[in-house]
């Protein structure tokens, strides 16, 4: 909105006109220190096994693998990371205090067909030089990923095109789960859930296990390929990413849905035959290197 060669207005009276001060124009964001991204690797990786560490816990497992860290640094990591433990409030999912909180639906619901009920979650990505947040939308009763979304920042944009291209591609759910991340309370985001008459329901406070099949995938996500990769840009990682939910969708086998993939789940064809019953095999999907 500032024009620095702007013929008549000087830059201190456009920053007036727009409520911000010539300081923060020119301020340039230096980012996470080399040392500190290896740190949020090493956090991330460590929340993964216990999701119940906090920021003292996860300070003594960062010394005890030689790094000088105190609680103040690892938890402000953490907080930039939208990691909190199980017991506390999620900082992915802060409420926002004018934003309503929605019922939990699912306590008690037998959960066995496709679109009857899909979540959604945050999860911090790390890449070489630096990192960004991932959203994903999943199909419960058959884990397939049906969109997802990177963005450098926490704000609700990329929750709100991830849940449209949902509701385009794959029609409405009758339910749909998240946490209380202040992304999925906005207004923008529920409104477009009631337009598509979609029943809105969210976790408890803190309560992980309530969206646990994204979580898992979050997991096999990571260990099967984020980590074992170092995505320079965020051009790489997107199509690292894509490669991977592609090969997930259609390839992985899950033992929770009989040996099904989650494409043929969701659709409800029958699994793809072994290449020890049948002589026909799917090709390979290629994964960045």
């Amino acid at each position: 909105m500032i024009e620095p060669e702007h013929p008549v207005l000087p830059i201190t009276r456009q920053c007036h006109l727009v409520s911000i001060s010539r300081s923060s124009f020119y301020y340039s964001p230096t980012g996470e220190s080399p040392l500190n991204l290896v740190l949020m690797r090493l956090i991330d990786e460590a929340f993964l096994e216990c999701p119940f560490y906090g920021a003292r816990q996860m300070a003594r497992h960062l010394r005890r693998q030689g790094y000088t860290v105190g609680r103040k640094r690892v938890s402000r990591l953490m907080a930039k990371m939208g990691l909190s433990p199980i017991y506390q409030k999620p900082r992915t999912s802060t409420p926002h205090p004018q934003h309503p909180v929605y019922k939990y639906l699912l306590r008690g619901v037998v959960i066995d067909r496709p679109n009857q009920v899909w979540c959604a979650d945050i999860t911090y990505s790390p890449m070489r030089r630096g990192f960004l947040y991932l959203v994903a939308i999943m199909d419960w009763a058959t884990r397939k990923v049906l969109s997802w979304r990177l963005s450098n920042t926490m704000e609700a944009d990329f929750c709100i095109e991830a849940l449209e291209e949902a509701l385009d591609r794959h029609g409405a759910p009758g339910i749909f789960n998240t946490d209380q991340g202040s992304q999925f309370t906005s207004p923008r985001f529920t409104d477009l859930l009631k337009d598509a008459e979609v029943r809105i329901s969210m976790d408890g406070r803190g309560r992980w296990m309530d969206n646990v099949f994204i979580e898992r995938l979050w997991r096999s996500m990571k260990y099967e390929y984020v980590y074992l990769h170092a995505f320079e840009t965020g051009s790489e990682l997107r199509d690292g990413l894509g490669r991977w939910i592609a090969y997930y969708n259609t390839r992985r086998l899950h033992s929770a849905l009989d040996g099904q993939t989650p494409d043929e789940a969701y659709h409800e064809i029958a699994p793809t035959p072994s290449p020890g019953r049948a002589p026909e095999t799917v090709p390979a999907i290629p994964m960045a290197a």
